[in-house]
Protein backbone atom coordinates (compact mmCIF):
# COMPACT_ATOMS: atom_id res chain seq x y z
CA UNK A 1 0.00 0.00 0.00
CA UNK A 2 1.56 3.27 -1.13
CA UNK A 3 1.39 6.38 1.03
CA UNK A 4 1.00 10.06 0.18
CA UNK A 5 1.52 13.22 2.18
CA UNK A 6 -1.53 14.84 3.74
CA UNK A 7 -1.25 18.43 2.55
CA UNK A 8 1.98 19.99 3.79
CA UNK A 9 1.82 18.28 7.17
CA UNK A 10 4.48 15.61 6.79
CA UNK A 11 1.81 13.07 7.81
CA UNK A 12 1.78 10.12 5.43
CA UNK A 13 -1.53 8.39 4.74
CA UNK A 14 -2.32 5.28 2.73
CA UNK A 15 -3.54 5.92 -0.81
CA UNK A 16 -6.67 3.98 0.17
CA UNK A 17 -8.68 5.19 3.16
CA UNK A 18 -11.30 3.03 4.85
CA UNK A 19 -14.69 4.71 4.89
CA UNK A 20 -16.91 3.53 7.72
CA UNK A 21 -20.35 5.08 7.27
CA UNK A 22 -22.05 1.66 7.06
CA UNK A 23 -20.94 0.72 10.59
CA UNK A 24 -23.96 0.82 12.88
CA UNK A 25 -26.71 0.23 10.33
CA UNK A 26 -25.72 -1.94 7.40
CA UNK A 27 -22.83 -3.41 9.39
CA UNK A 28 -22.77 -4.64 12.97
CA UNK A 29 -20.01 -3.81 15.43
CA UNK A 30 -18.35 -7.20 14.80
CA UNK A 31 -18.50 -6.70 11.03
CA UNK A 32 -17.04 -3.22 11.38
CA UNK A 33 -14.18 -4.60 13.46
CA UNK A 34 -13.51 -7.26 10.81
CA UNK A 35 -13.34 -4.62 8.09
CA UNK A 36 -10.93 -2.54 10.15
CA UNK A 37 -8.75 -5.60 10.75
CA UNK A 38 -8.65 -6.41 7.03
CA UNK A 39 -7.82 -2.80 6.15
CA UNK A 40 -4.87 -2.79 8.52
CA UNK A 41 -3.67 -6.13 7.20
CA UNK A 42 -3.55 -4.56 3.72
CA UNK A 43 -1.51 -1.58 4.87
CA UNK A 44 -4.25 1.00 5.36
CA UNK A 45 -3.47 3.49 8.14
CA UNK A 46 -6.18 6.04 7.32
CA UNK A 47 -9.75 5.77 8.67
CA UNK A 48 -12.55 8.21 7.90
CA UNK A 49 -15.70 8.73 9.95
CA UNK A 50 -18.06 11.51 11.07
CA UNK A 51 -20.40 12.45 13.88
CA UNK A 52 -23.19 12.13 11.29
CA UNK A 53 -22.60 8.42 10.72
CA UNK A 54 -23.98 5.86 10.27
CA UNK A 55 -25.80 6.53 7.00
CA UNK A 56 -28.61 7.29 6.48
CA UNK A 57 -28.52 9.73 9.41
CA UNK A 58 -31.07 9.01 12.11
CA UNK A 59 -31.41 10.01 15.73
CA UNK A 60 -31.19 6.34 16.74
CA UNK A 61 -27.80 5.82 15.04
CA UNK A 62 -26.17 9.22 15.51
CA UNK A 63 -22.52 8.64 16.44
CA UNK A 64 -22.79 4.85 16.11
CA UNK A 65 -19.90 4.57 13.66
CA UNK A 66 -17.47 6.49 15.86
CA UNK A 67 -18.51 4.31 18.80
CA UNK A 68 -17.73 1.13 16.83
CA UNK A 69 -14.33 2.49 15.81
CA UNK A 70 -13.74 3.44 19.43
CA UNK A 71 -14.44 -0.06 20.71
CA UNK A 72 -12.09 -1.47 18.06
CA UNK A 73 -9.34 0.98 19.04
CA UNK A 74 -9.73 0.00 22.68
CA UNK A 75 -9.38 -3.69 21.84
CA UNK A 76 -6.75 -3.35 19.12
CA UNK A 77 -4.49 -0.55 20.38
CA UNK A 78 -1.93 1.09 18.12
CA UNK A 79 -3.67 4.46 18.02
CA UNK A 80 -0.38 6.26 17.30
CA UNK A 81 0.08 4.29 14.07
CA UNK A 82 -3.29 5.40 12.66
CA UNK A 83 -4.56 8.58 11.06
CA UNK A 84 -8.19 9.06 12.08
CA UNK A 85 -10.40 11.62 10.37
CA UNK A 86 -13.82 12.75 11.52
CA UNK A 87 -16.23 15.54 10.64
CA UNK A 88 -18.61 18.06 12.15
CA UNK A 89 -21.96 18.49 10.42
CA UNK A 90 -22.59 21.73 8.54
CA UNK A 91 -25.66 23.91 8.45
CA UNK A 92 -28.84 21.88 8.79
CA UNK A 93 -32.09 21.12 10.59
CA UNK A 94 -31.57 17.67 12.13
CA UNK A 95 -32.38 18.35 15.80
CA UNK A 96 -30.70 15.28 17.30
CA UNK A 97 -27.17 16.53 16.64
CA UNK A 98 -27.26 19.18 19.36
CA UNK A 99 -28.68 19.04 22.91
CA UNK A 100 -30.97 22.03 22.42
CA UNK A 101 -32.30 20.63 19.13
CA UNK A 102 -31.09 23.77 17.40
CA UNK A 103 -30.12 24.28 13.78
CA UNK A 104 -26.61 22.97 13.27
CA UNK A 105 -24.06 25.68 12.49
CA UNK A 106 -20.30 25.95 12.20
CA UNK A 107 -19.88 28.31 15.12
CA UNK A 108 -17.51 28.01 18.07
CA UNK A 109 -20.05 26.57 20.51
CA UNK A 110 -21.28 23.82 18.20
CA UNK A 111 -17.87 22.82 16.87
CA UNK A 112 -16.57 22.42 20.42
CA UNK A 113 -19.58 20.32 21.34
CA UNK A 114 -19.11 18.13 18.27
CA UNK A 115 -15.38 17.62 18.86
CA UNK A 116 -15.90 16.58 22.46
CA UNK A 117 -18.55 14.09 21.41
CA UNK A 118 -16.36 12.55 18.72
CA UNK A 119 -13.39 12.27 21.07
CA UNK A 120 -15.56 10.54 23.65
CA UNK A 121 -17.07 8.07 21.21
CA UNK A 122 -13.73 7.30 19.58
CA UNK A 123 -12.07 6.92 22.96
CA UNK A 124 -9.08 9.01 21.92
CA UNK A 125 -7.40 12.21 23.07
CA UNK A 126 -7.05 13.70 19.59
CA UNK A 127 -8.40 13.55 16.05
CA UNK A 128 -5.75 13.66 13.34
CA UNK A 129 -7.92 15.34 10.70
CA UNK A 130 -11.08 17.23 11.61
CA UNK A 131 -13.24 18.18 8.64
CA UNK A 132 -16.21 20.46 8.07
CA UNK A 133 -18.70 17.97 6.60
CA UNK A 134 -20.32 20.66 4.45
CA UNK A 135 -20.28 24.46 4.44
CA UNK A 136 -22.29 26.79 6.62
CA UNK A 137 -23.25 28.56 3.40
CA UNK A 138 -26.45 27.70 1.53
CA UNK A 139 -25.12 25.91 -1.55
CA UNK A 140 -26.18 22.82 -3.50
CA UNK A 141 -24.56 19.75 -1.95
CA UNK A 142 -24.71 15.96 -2.33
CA UNK A 143 -25.74 16.29 -5.96
CA UNK A 144 -28.67 18.62 -5.36
CA UNK A 145 -27.03 21.62 -6.99
CA UNK A 146 -25.98 20.04 -10.26
CA UNK A 147 -23.05 21.76 -11.92
CA UNK A 148 -24.41 25.30 -12.05
CA UNK A 149 -24.17 27.93 -9.32
CA UNK A 150 -27.66 29.42 -9.27
CA UNK A 151 -28.25 31.66 -6.30
CA UNK A 152 -26.12 33.80 -4.01
CA UNK A 153 -27.77 33.50 -0.62
CA UNK A 154 -25.78 34.91 2.29
CA UNK A 155 -28.51 34.74 4.89
CA UNK A 156 -27.07 34.58 8.40
CA UNK A 157 -23.79 32.87 7.46
CA UNK A 158 -21.22 32.03 10.10
CA UNK A 159 -18.06 33.80 8.87
CA UNK A 160 -15.30 31.47 7.71
CA UNK A 161 -12.91 33.40 9.96
CA UNK A 162 -15.01 32.52 13.03
CA UNK A 163 -15.09 28.84 12.11
CA UNK A 164 -11.35 28.76 11.46
CA UNK A 165 -10.61 30.58 14.72
CA UNK A 166 -12.21 27.91 16.93
CA UNK A 167 -10.52 25.17 14.89
CA UNK A 168 -7.24 26.95 15.57
CA UNK A 169 -7.99 26.94 19.30
CA UNK A 170 -8.70 23.20 19.18
CA UNK A 171 -5.41 22.60 17.37
CA UNK A 172 -3.59 24.62 20.04
CA UNK A 173 -5.31 22.55 22.74
CA UNK A 174 -4.18 19.31 21.05
CA UNK A 175 -7.72 18.02 20.49
CA UNK A 176 -7.35 18.08 16.73
CA UNK A 177 -4.16 18.10 14.70
CA UNK A 178 -5.16 19.20 11.22
CA UNK A 179 -8.18 20.75 9.51
CA UNK A 180 -9.94 19.71 6.31
CA UNK A 181 -12.98 20.63 4.24
CA UNK A 182 -15.68 18.52 2.63
CA UNK A 183 -18.32 19.09 -0.05
CA UNK A 184 -16.66 22.43 -0.67
CA UNK A 185 -16.24 24.69 -3.70
CA UNK A 186 -13.16 26.35 -5.19
CA UNK A 187 -14.34 29.66 -3.75
CA UNK A 188 -14.68 28.12 -0.31
CA UNK A 189 -11.21 26.58 -0.41
CA UNK A 190 -9.69 29.89 -1.50
CA UNK A 191 -11.43 31.76 1.32
CA UNK A 192 -10.22 29.27 3.93
CA UNK A 193 -6.67 29.55 2.59
CA UNK A 194 -6.87 33.34 2.69
CA UNK A 195 -8.20 33.27 6.24
CA UNK A 196 -5.45 30.89 7.35
CA UNK A 197 -2.85 33.31 6.02
CA UNK A 198 -4.05 35.70 8.74
CA UNK A 199 -3.13 33.24 11.46
CA UNK A 200 -5.57 30.30 11.47
CA UNK A 201 -4.72 26.65 10.72
CA UNK A 202 -4.18 25.89 7.05
CA UNK A 203 -6.65 23.42 5.55
CA UNK A 204 -4.85 20.29 4.33
CA UNK A 205 -7.52 18.40 2.39
CA UNK A 206 -10.92 18.50 0.76
CA UNK A 207 -13.28 15.52 0.79
CA UNK A 208 -15.58 15.66 -2.23
CA UNK A 209 -17.32 13.10 -4.42
CA UNK A 210 -15.22 11.96 -7.38
CA UNK A 211 -15.76 9.02 -9.71
CA UNK A 212 -16.08 8.06 -13.37
CA UNK A 213 -19.55 9.58 -13.69
CA UNK A 214 -18.77 12.66 -11.60
CA UNK A 215 -15.43 14.25 -12.48
CA UNK A 216 -16.56 17.80 -11.73
CA UNK A 217 -13.69 18.15 -9.22
CA UNK A 218 -11.40 18.43 -12.24
CA UNK A 219 -13.10 21.58 -13.50
CA UNK A 220 -12.03 24.06 -10.81
CA UNK A 221 -10.75 22.24 -7.77
CA UNK A 222 -8.06 19.95 -9.19
CA UNK A 223 -5.71 22.84 -9.96
CA UNK A 224 -6.37 24.27 -6.50
CA UNK A 225 -5.59 20.90 -4.93
CA UNK A 226 -2.30 20.53 -6.77
CA UNK A 227 -1.01 24.10 -6.55
CA UNK A 228 -2.03 24.65 -2.94
CA UNK A 229 -1.40 21.07 -1.74
CA UNK A 230 -4.93 20.69 -0.47
CA UNK A 231 -5.41 17.18 -1.81
CA UNK A 232 -8.66 15.43 -2.57
CA UNK A 233 -9.95 12.74 -0.26
CA UNK A 234 -12.24 11.22 -2.86
CA UNK A 235 -15.50 9.75 -1.64
CA UNK A 236 -17.94 7.55 -3.61
CA UNK A 237 -15.35 6.17 -6.06
CA UNK A 238 -17.99 3.58 -7.00
CA UNK A 239 -20.77 6.19 -7.15
CA UNK A 240 -22.53 4.68 -4.15
CA UNK A 241 -22.31 1.26 -5.76
CA UNK A 242 -23.86 2.27 -9.09
CA UNK A 243 -20.59 1.75 -10.98
CA UNK A 244 -20.73 -1.95 -10.09
CA UNK A 245 -23.65 -2.18 -12.51
CA UNK A 246 -25.91 -3.76 -9.90
CA UNK A 247 -28.58 -1.05 -10.23
CA UNK A 248 -28.72 -0.96 -14.04
CA UNK A 249 -32.17 -0.92 -15.62
CA UNK A 250 -33.81 -0.26 -12.28
CA UNK A 251 -32.52 -3.41 -10.58
CA UNK A 252 -32.71 -3.37 -6.80
CA UNK A 253 -30.70 -6.26 -5.29
CA UNK A 254 -31.78 -7.47 -1.89
CA UNK A 255 -29.81 -5.84 0.92
CA UNK A 256 -28.15 -3.20 -1.29
CA UNK A 257 -28.04 0.36 0.04
CA UNK A 258 -30.36 1.91 -2.53
CA UNK A 259 -32.79 -0.98 -2.09
CA UNK A 260 -32.83 -0.45 1.67
CA UNK A 261 -32.81 3.32 1.88
CA UNK A 262 -33.79 4.77 -1.53
CA UNK A 263 -31.11 7.46 -1.31
CA UNK A 264 -29.43 7.06 -4.69
CA UNK A 265 -31.07 9.92 -6.56
CA UNK A 266 -27.69 11.52 -7.26
CA UNK A 267 -26.91 8.53 -9.47
CA UNK A 268 -30.32 8.11 -11.10
CA UNK A 269 -30.24 11.11 -13.41
CA UNK A 270 -30.69 11.03 -17.19
CA UNK A 271 -27.66 9.60 -18.93
CA UNK A 272 -26.23 7.74 -15.94
CA UNK A 273 -27.13 4.19 -16.98
CA UNK A 274 -25.75 4.55 -20.49
CA UNK A 275 -22.48 5.95 -19.10
CA UNK A 276 -22.18 3.08 -16.61
CA UNK A 277 -22.83 0.57 -19.39
CA UNK A 278 -20.00 2.12 -21.42
CA UNK A 279 -17.56 1.72 -18.55
CA UNK A 280 -18.78 -1.82 -17.91
CA UNK A 281 -18.15 -2.65 -21.58
CA UNK A 282 -14.67 -1.13 -21.38
CA UNK A 283 -13.83 -3.26 -18.36
CA UNK A 284 -15.08 -6.38 -20.15
CA UNK A 285 -13.07 -5.57 -23.28
CA UNK A 286 -9.93 -5.06 -21.22
CA UNK A 287 -10.48 -8.16 -19.08
CA UNK A 288 -10.79 -6.09 -15.93
CA UNK A 289 -13.09 -6.10 -12.93
CA UNK A 290 -15.31 -2.98 -13.36
CA UNK A 291 -15.12 -2.29 -9.62
CA UNK A 292 -11.33 -2.31 -9.65
CA UNK A 293 -11.23 -0.21 -12.81
CA UNK A 294 -13.41 2.49 -11.26
CA UNK A 295 -11.50 2.56 -7.97
CA UNK A 296 -8.05 2.41 -9.58
CA UNK A 297 -8.90 5.35 -11.84
CA UNK A 298 -9.68 7.54 -8.84
CA UNK A 299 -6.57 6.47 -6.93
CA UNK A 300 -4.38 7.21 -9.95
CA UNK A 301 -5.28 10.90 -10.16
CA UNK A 302 -2.36 13.18 -9.16
CA UNK A 303 -4.60 15.51 -7.15
CA UNK A 304 -5.95 12.66 -4.98
CA UNK A 305 -4.32 12.24 -1.58
CA UNK A 306 -6.42 9.21 -0.63
CA UNK A 307 -9.35 7.30 -2.09
CA UNK A 308 -12.09 6.58 0.47
CA UNK A 309 -13.53 3.15 -0.11
CA UNK A 310 -16.34 1.39 1.72
CA UNK A 311 -18.01 -1.99 1.75
CA UNK A 312 -20.68 -3.97 3.53
CA UNK A 313 -18.88 -7.33 3.33
CA UNK A 314 -15.32 -8.58 3.54
CA UNK A 315 -15.66 -10.00 0.04
CA UNK A 316 -16.53 -6.56 -1.33
CA UNK A 317 -13.69 -4.98 0.63
CA UNK A 318 -11.17 -7.51 -0.67
CA UNK A 319 -12.21 -6.83 -4.27
CA UNK A 320 -11.85 -3.08 -3.80
CA UNK A 321 -8.46 -3.45 -2.12
CA UNK A 322 -7.33 -5.48 -5.11
CA UNK A 323 -7.62 -2.29 -7.18
CA UNK A 324 -4.16 -1.25 -5.96
CA UNK A 325 -2.67 -3.85 -8.33
CA UNK A 326 -4.33 -2.31 -11.39
CA UNK A 327 -2.28 0.25 -13.31
CA UNK A 328 -4.11 2.87 -15.34
CA UNK A 329 -1.88 2.96 -18.40
CA UNK A 330 -1.93 5.94 -20.81
CA UNK A 331 -3.76 3.73 -23.31
CA UNK A 332 -6.43 2.74 -20.77
CA UNK A 333 -6.79 6.33 -19.60
CA UNK A 334 -7.34 7.45 -23.18
CA UNK A 335 -10.21 4.97 -23.53
CA UNK A 336 -11.71 6.20 -20.25
CA UNK A 337 -11.46 9.78 -21.44
CA UNK A 338 -13.13 8.89 -24.75
CA UNK A 339 -16.15 7.66 -22.80
CA UNK A 340 -16.03 10.73 -20.56
CA UNK A 341 -16.05 12.98 -23.63
CA UNK A 342 -19.37 11.47 -24.70
CA UNK A 343 -20.88 10.89 -21.27
CA UNK A 344 -19.50 13.82 -19.27
CA UNK A 345 -20.50 14.03 -15.60
CA UNK A 346 -24.06 12.69 -15.72
CA UNK A 347 -24.14 12.43 -11.90
CA UNK A 348 -22.63 15.64 -10.48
Amino acid sequence: MKQRELGRTGVMVSEICLGTMTFGQQNTEAEGHSQLDMALDHGINFIDTAELYSIPPRAETYGATETIIGSWLKAKGGRDKLVIASKVVGRGNSPWFRPEGEETRLDAKQIRYAVEGSLRRLGTDYIDLYQLHWPDRKIGIFGSGGTTFRDLSTDNEIPIEETLAVLGELVAEGKIRHVGLSNETAWGVSKFLSASAQGGPRVVSIQNAYNLINRTFEIGLAEMALREQVGLLAYSPLAQGYLTGKYLNGARPEGARTTLFNRGQRYEKPGVDVAIEAYMDLAKDEGLDPVQLAVAFVTSRPFVTSNIIGATSLEQLETVLGSTDLIITPELEAKINDIHQVHSNPAP
